[in-house]
């Protein structure tokens, strides 16, 4: 009801005004899950986009590391060979930059990879005062058996897919690894 202002009277308040939201666990009194604002920007398109990719990329990343194979490899280790086997041998300094770290922090990761025979050091032609690290012979089957298990792991999960989930999901690999990459 309205007042001959065409203000409403108060105790009157649209159903939309005094609309209460449940508060559970999930939603502490937000708007249900359902409800999407009138008019969404592309901005708060791309936080709720950035909000569920991470998630799910943490959740992911999280199993995959619960799938890993135990042959004694790191992280950090597992990854500096997977950026020789893509990239192709690189200086320190480049692999320290595609790891986000001062190359300073990899000496001893990569003297432990030279001892086990899972990279080698050359001179690099270019420029004599660098080295270049390659991934050896050893070091691409250890690094095949590791994606292996966790490649076998997420083909198993995927049964739970449709065959368009799972075309979306091959879509998204490119896509994820690109934003990997991004430096905005």
């Amino acid at each position: 009801m309205t007042d001959d202002r065409g203000g409403q009277q108060p105790g009157t308040e649209s159903a939309e005004a005094t609309r209460v939201t449940e508060v559970t666990p999930g939603n502490r009194g937000a708007e249900p899950p359902d409800a999407l604002p009138q008019s969404e920007t592309a901005d708060d398109t791309r936080e709720a986009a950035a909000t569920e990719v991470r998630r799910g990329v943490i959740s992911l990343a999280r199993r995959l590391r619960l799938e890993r194979n135990e042959i004694g490899l790191t992280g950090l280790e597992l990854s500096l060979l997977g950026h020789l086997h893509r990239r192709g041998p690189l200086t320190p300094g480049e692999l320290a930059t595609a790891e986000r770290v001062q190359p300073q922090s990899l000496t001893r990761t990569l003297a432990a990879l030279e001892t086990a025979d899972l990279i080698s050091r050359q001179p690099d032609l270019a420029d004599g005062r660098r080295s270049l690290l390659a991934i050896t012979e050893y070091g691409h089957v250890a690094l095949r058996t590791e994606m292996q298990q966790r490649d076998n792991w997420l083909a198993s999960a995927m049964t739970e897919l449709t065959t368009t989930e799972i075309g979306l999901l091959r879509l998204a690999g490119p896509l994820l690894e690109r934003l990997a990459a991004a430096n905005p």
